[in-house]
């Protein structure tokens, strides 16, 4: 999209569920992230659905010429995408997502980087192989590009509950998010607390990260659909643009059995 952003007013049906959310004091407790580090996390740190906050910052994305592979027992029929005109429709996990008119997209990149961290895993850790898969990882201009502004991205991704065995719903997810984002110099704005985009309820958490005079939030919407973690992750200039990315997520009655 273009690299001008219309602010908003704060008055957005996304913004004012946040705040009354909030007011509500509807927010989730998690467990520590402590019982996450020793042994699951360090293990395989190659975590899909975390994986904005590494390339929010970073300088470059490597370009990867590699074969796409499906996570097991995913048919073509099953898969995510691919984008036609503007919109990624995922019939199996039920959502669909109207991608930004001119950002890049990075999914292949990310996704063939993703496999060939899990094959590094396998060979010291083949118990620890994960069953994850980048959806879409699209960013508002390609990551090794200059800029003075916040290179905005949005990143969604699907990972194995099996793997995570202290996560039992949603909001338990977020004790590893939060540790990732302080690790990458990011604060807490936003405890996880329900959300709902339609009648889809979610658990969303809200980060934010210094860098010189700009700002830089993330948020995370987190489900659990079909024995997957599956997260949508955002990073933005603003509270607003995080509105608007946000705002462009939909939900289907009913995900593909």
């Amino acid at each position: 999209m273009c690299a001008l952003w219309t602010a908003g007013d704060g008055t957005s049906s996304v913004g004012s569920q946040r705040l009354s959310a909030l007011a509500s004091n509807a927010r989730i407790r998690h467990p520590d992230s402590a019982g996450f580090c020793n042994i699951e996390w360090m293990r395989n740190p190659f975590r899909l659905a975390l994986i904005a906050f590494l390339m929010a910052t970073a300088t470059s994305v490597p370009a990867q010429n590699k074969p796409q592979s499906m996570m097991p027992g995913t048919s073509k029929a099953q898969e995510c995408g691919p984008i036609v005109e503007g919109t990624l429709k995922c019939s199996r996990f039920g959502f669909t997502y109207k991608t930004p008119f001119g950002w890049v997209d990075r999914t292949d990149e990310m996704r063939a980087e993703s496999n060939s961290a899990q094959q590094r895993d396998s060979q010291s850790a083949p118990a620890s192989l994960g069953n994850s898969e980048t959806l879409l990882a699209m960013f508002e201009r390609p990551p090794a590009a200059p800029g003075e502004s916040i290179n905005s991205a949005v990143v969604i991704a699907a990972e194995s509950l099996a793997e995570y065995h202290g996560v039992k719903q949603a909001s338990d997810y977020f004790g590893p998010i939060s540790e990732l984002a302080e690790q990458r110099g990011f604060k807490v704005v936003n405890e996880p607390y329900s959300f709902s985009v339609g009648a889809k309820q979610l658990v969303r958490g809200d980060f934010s990260k210094e860098r010189g005079k700009l700002t830089m939030w993330q948020s995370s919407l987190v489900m659990i659909e079909k024995g997957q973690i599956v997260s949508f992750t955002f990073a933005a200039g603003s509270e607003d643009e995080i509105d608007t990315l946000i705002s462009k997520l939909s939900f289907s009655a009913r995900a593909q059995p």
